[in-house]
């Protein structure tokens, strides 16, 4: 396995640059992580100079996937970098003076999985905007969720709005598509993953009401709806677990993470019915980190920059 380990002071320096430097975003132009840091983080040298360094953090998985009451081989990806959002739009700003667009600076997560079901091939994607400044703004602002197969494909889009979030699913199936929903809910399954990466203790415990993961709404045609959750943290040396049950839904996420900064996702597992009819299963779906890098990946898309895939066991 390869990680990358905390940088080190001279580039702290660096980073601190590159707050005080103008992003050059333009739509297409992808500089994804040139974002600058949040007034109540500046003083923490550790996570300025891990998260504004221009750099993203791209993260492979080997996968064991369950889908039609059988277990499938695959890979997933989770790439963590921050950016400004505009709060209002809940899109990406394109003006690089956050005093002028009133944008917030979010820690993205776009985690992807990659499997083949028999003879045809299964993508999925989703994107979570989770801002930094969570003392300021504590609700996670928006999750989208893509789902590609040969029969077709489907969008989820889920927007904070008022004390919940405005949900919306557009599908090739009659029963799902498509759908505008208000939502009563604090919490989004699809964000925990970036708490854990800003600060495990914000994570959600106890009984709570959450929406489940968009990937698992899709997967299992589940409702547009925040159902009953229990979330747990316990420590286990040098790793933290996070525990998500859902009871209605004979469902349980935990996941594994380092207990200390920057917190990488080590791995996670999801127990939950699988297949339908008389083919429905409990089957256990796994992935474990097997390749870290920091990347500013939007600027190697050249056929000469193919090799950096090895580095991530693509």
């Amino acid at each position: 396995m390869r990680t990358v380990g905390l940088i080190g002071v001279g580039v702290v320096v660096a980073a601190l640059v590159v707050w005080a430097v103008p992003s050059l975003g333009r739509p297409g132009s992808e500089p994804e992580a040139l974002a600058k840091a949040p007034t109540n983080r500046t003083a923490d040298a550790s996570f300025g100079s891990y998260w504004f360094a221009g750099k993203a953090e791209v993260n492979r998985f080997e996968l064991e996937q369950s889908r039609y009451g059988e277990l499938h081989p695959g890979h997933a990806m989770m790439i963590f970098v921050t950016e400004d959002f505009l709060p209002d739009r809940q899109v990406k700003a394109d003006d690089a003076d956050r005093r002028r667009s009133g944008a917030w600076p979010v820690l993205k997560l776009n985690a992807t999985k990659s499997f083949n079901t028999g003879l045809y091939p299964y993508s999925l994607m989703t994107s979570t905007f989770t801002p930094i400044e969570s003392d300021r703004h504590p609700r996670t602002l928006k999750s989208t969720t893509s789902v590609q197969e040969w029969c077709g494909h489907v969008f989820l889009q889920f927007n904070r709005k008022d004390d919940g979030y405005r949900a919306r699913g557009l599908s090739y199936f009659q029963s799902e598509g498509d759908q505008d929903v208000s939502i009563e809910a604090d919490w989004l399954e699809d964000e925990v993953w970036n708490r854990i990466r800003l600060d495990p203790g914000s994570l959600p415990t106890g009984t709570f009401r959450m929406i489940p993961s968009g990937q698992f709404l899709r997967l299992r045609h589940r409702p547009l709806e925040a159902v009953s959750a229990r979330g747990t943290l316990s420590t286990d040396d040098d790793v933290q677990i996070y525990r998500l049950e859902y009871p209605g839904e004979n469902r349980t996420l935990t996941i594994r993470f380092g207990a200390e900064f920057p917190h990488r996702i080590e791995g996670w597992e999801e127990v939950g019915v699988s297949g339908f009819g008389p083919n429905a299963k409990t089957l256990t779906t796994r992935a474990t980190r097997t390749h870290t890098e920091m990347l500013d990946y939007w600027n190697h898309h050249d056929r000469s920059d193919t090799p950096l895939r090895a580095k991530l066991g693509l």
